[in-house]
């Protein structure tokens, strides 16, 4: 594996995604849909490519499973939660010397 060529390739396609998030900060709908394409094909490299290709042995597995720890743990991407989405929905209270 070329570790280099893959970060080289993975460096350009993380550029395109938060150029494309900065094209479209204005416009939630397109953010949000753009949240889910990547969940989609995170879920999609999972399930597809990333489980068969996991080793069949305990050894190697056990390996594996060291070397994920060590490196960064479990790939996740985080949701973001309905408690904090509501703490941004809240109007600032209007303080009385505005109202003068």
């Amino acid at each position: 594996m070329d570790s280099q060529k893959l970060e080289k390739e993975l460096t350009e396609i993380k550029q395109k995604i938060w150029d494309l998030a900065q094209e479209y900060k204005q416009e939630n709908r397109s953010l949000l849909e753009l949240l889910r394409s990547l969940e989609n094909i995170h879920r999609e490299i999972r399930d597809q490519i990333f489980e068969p290709s996991l080793p069949n042995t305990r050894n190697a597995l056990y390996n594996l499973i060291r070397d994920m720890e060590e490196t960064g743990g479990w790939p996740y991407i985080e949701r973001m939660k309905l408690k904090d989405l509501l703490l941004k929905l809240q109007i600032k209270p209007i303080e009385s010397d505005t109202l003068e």
